[in-house]
């Protein structure tokens, strides 16, 4: 069995999520000038709120000062904004029978429920046999289908964009899978549904 790890910042796209923002890559100066003018902020405005200055908050977002942790939770919170940390996910590729890789994460992915519940439209790579076909994530058997594809076809990129763990292990015993593919997928969800318990 062929191994190849991957982690989740090697599969930074450019729909990657952070902290609301879509980006392949942002610096700390570009995310905070952008939750300021999201939220309709002068820069006045949120030092005024933060308690900081207006030319401290200018050098943060230009760049010329770097704000410690704490401080940018800070200018974050009055933006109406929250700085989270989220697990990192790996993946690990294992070879299967098809000659197709199969991409097991170290832990299950989660969506924001906004992501989790989506209308999405799969890629080519993925959904060539119906391209253009418009999968409704709020419904069970879109979603069941969309996680098909994606657990037998996907990238750890596509996983991380499509995968809500929580909704994998609820459909788990549902979903239609390669025998490779769901015995490569088993032990994970076996582990999720015993932390439940």
């Amino acid at each position: 069995m062929t191994r190849e790890t991957y982690s989740d910042a090697q599969c930074i796209r450019s729909d990657t999520y952070l902290i609301g923002y879509t980006v392949g890559v942002i610096d700390t100066a570009e995310l905070l000038e952008h939750v300021r003018v999201s939220s309709g902020l002068t820069q006045e405005e949120l030092a005024r709120r933060a308690g900081t200055s207006r030319p401290t908050l200018s050098a943060y977002e230009h760049g010329r000062k770097s704000p410690t942790v704490a401080t940018f939770a800070r200018l974050l919170s009055q933006a109406g904004w929250d700085l989270a940390a989220q697990p990192h996910v790996s993946f690990t590729r294992q070879a299967s029978s098809r000659g197709k890789p199969t991409w097991i994460p170290d832990r299950l992915p989660r969506l924001d429920v906004a992501r989790a519940l989506a209308a999405v439209e799969l890629p080519l790579h993925l959904n060539w046999s119906a391209p253009g076909r418009v999968f409704d994530l709020r419904s069970r058997a879109d979603r069941a289908r969309v996680y098909e594809i994606v657990l037998q076809e996907g990238t750890p990129a596509d996983i991380l964009n499509y995968v809500d763990g929580a909704l994998l292990v609820d459909l788990w015993e549902d979903l239609v899978l390669p025998r490779g593919v769901r015995s490569a997928w088993a032990p994970l969800i076996a582990l999720s549904t015993e932390a439940e318990a």
